[in-house]
């Protein structure tokens, strides 16, 4: 193990619900000094605004925002994204602060003994080893996919991330553009996440969620998708794509929401416009599949949406 493996593992980590903090301390990959995190009316919970824009606090649990009715009817696709995710036993103590600021799901990094790029190492070993479930948008040297499937749903949403030293961040601000193989997130050492700004929802917009999985049950996805729009007259007129599962960050399909803005809803416009999902994707030699995937996932997504 290299001397900055050994750093990286020992550095001081925050702990709310301690979901995946437990699991890699049992592993020993993280060995450094706790800092239990306290909640606070700022928090917890989700607050709303009278413009009907929302505020939730980073410590809400998972499942507080999935049973949430308010927040399923003004946003559905992240209520429905929190839903999806992990087991219900999870949902019940994961946080969303926790689940944007987990670590990374790639079975090299998890493994103690291996020297990755997250670690301190050189390189990634899963580019040139097993990278089944990895990235299908080779973004940059990190070919592991970016965990957090709240990310994704917010990021289609346009949320916004505050810390206990920043404001206004996008997603893509706190997770990065997928250039830096040796992060999951942008935080400074240090910062926490304190809370989720929500804009108000578009009037008569619809959304909805969708994964791809290998079982039915407690499965990190192999693609997912998160979609919003509204229609009118039978026209797509403000489309939101955002995806999960195939790149080192979750991104937005905007060429393939483009293509639809303007357009009758109907499946032919959509299946056409679904084809631009892939637009850009560089798969690895094992993850060509994930494009399919991706496809018939858009297309299923938004056919949802226009019925």
């Amino acid at each position: 193990m290299s001397a900055a493996t050994a750093i990286a593992m020992s550095a001081p980590e925050f702990r709310a619900a301690g979901t995946d903090l437990s699991e890699r301390r049992r592993s020993g990959l993280s060995c450094g000094e706790v800092i239990d995190l306290t909640a606070s009316p700022e928090t917890i919970g989700v607050a709303w605004n009278a413009d009907g824009s929302a505020r939730v606090g980073a410590l809400t649990a998972i499942a507080a925002i999935a049973s949430d009715a308010r927040l399923a009817q003004a946003y559905p696709g992240i209520a429905a994204a929190a839903l999806g995710l992990a087991t219900p036993q999870i949902r019940h103590m994961a946080t969303l602060g926790g689940n944007l600021a987990q670590r990374s799901r790639c079975w090299y990094y998890r493994n103690p003994q291996i020297a990755c790029l997250k670690k301190g190492g050189a390189d990634c070993p899963a580019r040139s080893g097993n990278h089944l479930y990895h990235v299908a948008f080779d973004l940059g040297p990190c070919v592991a996919p970016h965990p957090s499937t709240m990310a994704m749903a917010l990021m289609a949403y346009g949320a916004k991330v505050s810390t206990d030293r920043r404001s206004g961040l996008s997603i893509t601000d706190l997770l990065g553009d997928g250039s830096n193989g040796a992060a999951d997130n942008l935080l400074a050492p240090g910062e926490r996440i304190e809370r989720i700004e929500l804009p108000a929802p578009l009037a008569g917009e619809r959304a909805h969620y969708k994964r791809a999985i290998s079982r039915s049950y407690a499965e990190w996805p192999l693609v997912e998708v998160c979609a919003r729009a509204v229609i009118s007259g039978g026209t797509f007129r403000e489309v939101h794509i955002a995806v999960g599962g195939i790149a080192p960050v979750p991104l937005q399909l905007t060429a393939c929401a483009a293509a639809l803005e303007g357009k009758p809803a109907t499946a032919a416009t959509i299946a056409q416009a679904a084809e631009l999902a892939t637009s850009g994707a560089k798969p690895l030699p094992m993850t060509g599949y994930k494009l399919e995937l991706l496809t018939g996932l858009v297309r299923d997504v938004m056919e949802r949406i226009a019925t």
